[in-house]
């Protein structure tokens, strides 16, 4: 369940409507009444018309009246809401689609969707992921990646004190945490689309065993060692252990991935390298 709505000072800025346009029209699917209407309620103070669906079959008739759907993953007696996703994609391939869900690695259509992960997402974690897609219907620039939306929430339900990195099985950096940025002395946004067996192959161990091997087998890698990530320690890492995990997830677009975190579960007596901000 989304939290209760923020209570607003008369001077908060909400969602207005330029003179002349119209109002982005959100579907909101959930089987559950309570959550539908705290939802609505929320959308509509912060100026979206809002038009509510609890089940398969009136969300589906209301598909040419809509400009970005909200639809929630399970819908219960055995019904979801990738159904809709699909077939909406189908009907109306431009229109937006937010799926609502709780679960980290399932696949919910194109690489052009949100996903929302109940339990981690905010209030304004749902507006800023309409605002981002309204501007894409409107054709402004977006301004959230959807793929880095996603992953962002995984790293958060992981830990701020962990080095995050998400490959696919070839070793294509997917996504990494700020952590990850900061101690392989990179910008975040460099990282996506780069080979780290081209990219650092002197620096980081050759992890490409491990990768392709938990994308195979599905299975968890774990390593408790001195070694790190790197394939030399750093001089002030000497004395440190670590605690490194390599686990199976499924990318935004349906292949095979690993997440690979990191994080030191020795601390040394006393902090000497600026770089480790988790230790």
């Amino acid at each position: 369940m989304m939290p209760e709505p923020p209570e607003l000072p008369p001077s908060a800025s909400l969602q207005t409507v330029p003179p002349g346009a119209s109002r982005v029209r959100v579907l909101l699917l959930d089987d559950e009444p309570a959550n539908l209407h705290l939802r609505t309620a929320i959308l509509r103070q912060h100026g979206y018309e809002c038009i509510p669906a609890s089940t398969i079959e009136e969300a589906t008739e209301l598909f040419n009246d809509i400009d970005i759907a909200v639809l929630d993953y399970h819908l219960g007696a055995g019904q979801f809401g990738t159904e809709v996703a699909n077939l909406l994609r189908r009907r109306r391939p431009h229109v937006p689609i937010i799926i609502l869900s709780a679960t980290l690695d399932r696949y919910f259509g194109g690489v052009e969707d949100m996903h929302l992960l109940k339990g981690y997402s905010s209030v304004e974690d749902l507006l800023g992921a309409l605002s981002s897609l309204e501007a894409k219907r409107r054709g402004s620039p977006v301004v959230v990646d959807a793929r880095d939306f996603f992953y962002s929430r995984i790293s958060m339900a992981i830990g701020s004190d962990v080095l995050v990195q998400i490959f696919d099985d070839r070793g294509v950096w997917q996504y990494c945490n700020d952590s990850v940025a900061e101690y392989l002395g990179k910008p975040r946004d460099w990282f996506p689309g780069r080979s780290v067996f081209d990219e650092m192959p002197t620096l980081m161990r050759d992890w490409r065993d491990v990768l392709q091997t938990v994308t195979l087998t599905r299975e968890t890698y774990i390593d408790r060692t001195r070694r790190g990530l790197l394939s030399q320690p750093r001089p002030e890492e000497q004395n440190l252990t670590w605690s490194v995990l390599a686990f199976p997830i499924t990318l935004h677009d349906n292949r095979s991935g690993v997440v690979l975190t990191a994080r030191i579960i020795e601390n040394p007596p006393l902090r000497t390298s600026p770089l480790l901000p988790f230790n």
